[in-house]
């Protein structure tokens, strides 16, 4: 067994597919792992067990890396995001393919290609409203393609969702943009931004949450950034205010919008009648 997650800062490049004991594996197949003896008391532990094919990289030497995920790993399905300790990296030598009929690899559910983040404190009024919005939408019922977490201040946490390379990712969060309070708005980012050299540099947000820092953040750390939405609401207050709990009026009247709003989005993504709107506000 080799290196952990946070392998993921070096320079790697993914394969798409790669043949292991005669047997081509994808992203998604499912491996029992066989770790090379002389290991620690880790490579001990995993001997045996089963696990899913989170990634294949192939490294500056050449060499090839299998990232996986470990079918009984209790983060795998938490609404927040797996930590760095829940992947693992193998040597293809390490790993079996499991087969199923026909001697073909089998697969794991598909994972979630849309991911709804919301973001905010709820100590600071409206800033409270991309988590309220998020909570809302996990008492509907969603296609197995969309994953919703609250994400709240946890900029980090964002960061390291993301390398899961979503298809789409919709940001819930407070926008400031001199409108009444209120009003929403969907605005499409384009991601091609976080990856060019005039990008700020990224910064550690452990208990932060700047959307556009976190997107920079994700880039530096190879995130495969693709379609990022943000739905946003004109807030009235964005501080604690004396005598006031929670959502001014307006911006909570605006929740219900915001969650039918997300709802239309995640059909129109996944039917793929998407809008070209990269940079524009559409609402």
């Amino acid at each position: 067994m080799n290196e952990w997650e946070w392998q993921v800062l070096e320079d790697k490049t993914p394969v798409d597919s790669l043949r292991i004991a005669g047997v081509p594996v994808r992203a998604g197949n499912r491996v029992r792992l066989h770790p090379r003896q002389g290991g620690d008391v880790l490579d001990i532990a995993l001997a045996g067990q089963t696990a899913t094919i989170e990634a294949l990289e192939q490294d500056y030497e050449g060499k090839f890396h299998v990232c996986v995920v470990l079918d009984d790993d209790p983060g795998r399905d938490l609404g927040l995001l797996r930590q760095p300790g829940h992947r693992f990296f193998f040597d293809p030598e390490e790993v079996e393919p499991v087969l199923g009929q026909a001697g073909i690899p089998e697969r794991t559910a598909q994972k979630p290609s849309i991911l709804v983040g919301g973001i905010g404190n709820i100590f600071l009024a409206d800033d409270g409203f991309g988590v309220e919005v998020v909570r809302r939408l996990t008492q509907r019922k969603l296609a197995p393609d969309v994953r919703v977490a609250d994400f709240g201040i946890r900029g980090f946490d964002l960061a390291y969702a993301l390398q899961d390379g979503y298809d789409t990712t919709i940001l819930v969060d407070a926008f400031p943009h001199a409108q009444d309070p209120g009003t929403l708005s969907l605005i499409e980012i384009n991601p091609k931004d976080f990856g060019s050299g005039e990008a700020p540099p990224a910064g550690i947000e452990t208990h932060g949450m700047n959307p556009l820092n976190v997107l920079r953040m994700a880039a530096s750390m190879g995130a495969p950034l693709k379609r990022i939405l943000l739905v946003g609401c004109e807030p009235a207050t964005l501080g604690p205010e004396e005598g006031q709990m929670g959502l001014s009026e307006p911006v909570e009247k605006a929740v219900d919008e915001a969650v039918s709003m997300i709802e239309s989005v995640v059909v129109k993504t996944l039917s793929e009648n998407r809008p070209t709107t990269e940079g524009k506000i559409l609402s």
